[in-house]
């Protein structure tokens, strides 16, 4: 156990994650990209909470099949860019979790995330309108299952892949 604040994603199917990340790659700041596509649904537990959140991921992941969603489009995110995610069944492992966790939780993690993947963050607002305007009409809407949960410590900047849980089915 150490004392990084610890980020819980949920597993996007590689096809997704790729296209994703290749996204990132081409639009997202060279000099800050130091993570990987992704999805997060908790920004920062304590530390000292890990072995919990370890078995709360276990038991969720061996409980349920992968969770459907859905590629709703392209979001909006002020300076930034990200691809829009709908998933009702995500959302109820979210709040059984934050439930969980009450009491641990920043007041950024205590709200229902807006799930997405962010491609391109902290660039000028004439670039991300840009970017949203080009990928508006490329991105279509297509539906996928989430494959697992995955626990990351947070390292200042970059992230330590800590653990996966595969989703069962």
């Amino acid at each position: 156990m150490g004392n990084d604040p610890l980020i819980v994603t949920a597993e996007l199917p590689q096809d997704l994650y790729s296209w994703a990340n290749q996204l990132r790659t081409e639009h997202f700041p060279p000099e800050r990209n130091v993570l990987k596509a992704h999805v997060t649904l908790f920004h920062a537990l304590p530390p000292s909470a890990e072995g919990e959140v370890r078995d709360c991921l276990a038991r969720l992941a061996a409980e349920n099949p992968p969770v459907p969603a859905r590629l709703e489009g392209v979001m909006k995110l002020g300076k930034g860019t990200g691809l829009q995610i709908s998933s009702p069944g995500m959302i109820a492992l979210w709040e059984e979790m934050a439930d969980r966790f009450h009491g641990m939780l920043t007041p950024q993690d205590e709200h229902r995330p807006r799930l997405h993947i962010t491609v391109q963050n902290k660039v000028s607002i004439e670039e991300a309108k840009a970017l949203q305007a080009d990928l508006s009409l490329r991105v279509e809407p297509r539906d996928f299952a989430f494959r697992g949960l995955e626990l990351h410590a947070y390292k200042g900047g970059p992230w330590e892949f800590l653990q996966r849980w595969r989703f069962r089915g």
